[in-house]
C-alpha cells in the first residue's frame, strides 16, 4: 500500500507517453523530429559532469513538465514558431516514459534517488 502512489505516477506516465505519441501520430507530427527530441532530452544527464548537485538541477529542469507545456502553449498561440508546439509534445511522451520506468525527479545525493524511489534493480 506504501508503493501506491509510485504505481499511480509510473502508471499516469504510460497515459501520457502512448496519448502523446498518439496525439502526435494523428497530428501527422515528423517522425525524424519526434525521434531527435525523444532522444536528446537525455543529453541533460551531462549536468552530472558539474557534480550531483548541478546534475539533479539540469536533469530535473529538462524532465518537469513546466517547459514542455510552456512550449506547447507558445506555439500554438504563435503563427511563426507552431513547430515549437510539436517539441513540447515530443518532451511530455518523454518524460512520460521515463516516468513510467520509474526514473523520477532526482534529488542533489546521486542520480539513482529519485521522487519515485531508488533506481536499480531489487536485490535477492
Amino acid at each position: 500500500m506504501r508503493n501506491l502512489p509510485v504505481w499511480f505516477q509510473r502508471a499516469e506516465g504510460a497515459m501520457i507517453f502512448f496519448g502523446i505519441t498518439v496525439l502526435y501520430t494523428a497530428i501527422h507530427g515528423n517522425l525524424w523530429l519526434y525521434l531527435l527530441v525523444f532522444l536528446s532530452i537525455d543529453l541533460s544527464i551531462l549536468g552530472y559532469l558539474g557534480g550531483p548537485r548541478a546534475g539533479a538541477i539540469v536533469y530535473n529542469t529538462f524532465h518537469s513538465f513546466t517547459l514542455p507545456i510552456l512550449c506547447v502553449a507558445i506555439g500554438l498561440l504563435s503563427y511563426e514558431i507552431v513547430w515549437l508546439s510539436s517539441v513540447g509534445l515530443v518532451w511530455m511522451a518523454h518524460i512520460g516514459i521515463d516516468r513510467t520506468l520509474g526514473l523520477g525527479l532526482k534529488f542533489p545525493d546521486g542520480f539513482k534517488h529519485t521522487h519515485l524511489g531508488k533506481i536499480g534493480w531489487p536485490k535477492h
